[in-house]
């Protein structure tokens, strides 16, 4: 009986008509597709999937990657230009970005130079190993914008767990979560695809999407397997995303 019940699934049987929300697929801007072919290769592994529409979100992170909404445009031009010529049409990209909660935010979010997801949500981040000081004055002020944050894997934060005061603080606040696939996919390791799944199994999560970089981690999902009731969890996750960002 106990096989039964353990029975696994691909993850990718769960991902068709996905609108990935989270993606570093445009070329050469941070640390995912490192060129227009890079980009290209990702697109159409993720296509397999069932995956033709994408928000790309590259990041915007002070001293690392200053991207703003006009080097963004510039690299989404050049992809599509190259997507027409191999007759990627179907495929549907725009443009958002992963912005990181530093002390250069608050400013771009001032001068308006952030990158909402279709115009109403804002994707997030912070360092892995500690909440900035300013985390909370960040949330009030995307708030005070008319923004609904998200904030990108919470299962990746080292100082939260499944059971975190944090998530029901961060909750009340307005802030919606999104979780990757790749912690899914176990590409980071057991003990963050275990918290993924704990947040889902507790209808803490909101969207999903890839955070693909390279085609590592495209194989990764491809070749990954989850349970029948993680399965059945991703996708009403992946219908959620679909609806909000379709």
């Amino acid at each position: 009986m106990l096989h039964i019940f353990n029975k696994k699934e691909y993850l990718v049987d769960s991902l068709g008509g996905l609108v990935d929300i989270h993606n570093h697929i445009l070329p050469g801007i941070d640390d995912g597709a490192k060129n227009v072919q890079d980009s290209i290769t990702l697109i159409k592994g993720l296509n397999d999937f069932g995956i033709s529409r994408f928000i790309c979100t590259p990041h915007i992170m002070h001293n690392y990657y200053p991207n703003n909404p006009q080097t963004i445009q510039k690299a989404l031009s050049s992809l599509k230009s190259e997507m027409k010529k191999q007759g990627l049409e179907d495929t549907q990209l725009d443009v958002s970005a992963e912005h990181m909660i530093d002390d250069n935010f608050e400013q771009i979010l001032q001068n308006n130079e952030v990158m909402p997801l279709r115009k109403f949500h804002i994707l997030i981040e912070m360092s892995y190993l500690q909440p900035p000081i300013n985390f909370n004055t960040a949330l009030n002020k995307i708030i005070s914008k008319g923004l609904f944050p998200i904030l990108a894997h919470p299962e990746r934060y080292l100082f939260i767990n499944s059971t975190s005061r944090r998530l029901g603080i961060y909750k009340q606040k307005g802030v919606l979560f999104q979780l990757n696939l790749l912690s899914l996919a176990n590409y980071y390791g057991s003990d963050i695809k275990s918290k993924a799944i704990k947040l889902m199994e507790k209808n803490l999560v909101d969207f999903v999407g890839s955070d693909i970089h390279n085609i590592s981690q495209l194989n990764t999902i491809k070749e990954a397997t989850i349970s029948k009731s993680t399965g059945k969890i991703l996708y009403s996750l992946v219908n959620n995303t679909i609806e909000r960002f379709y």
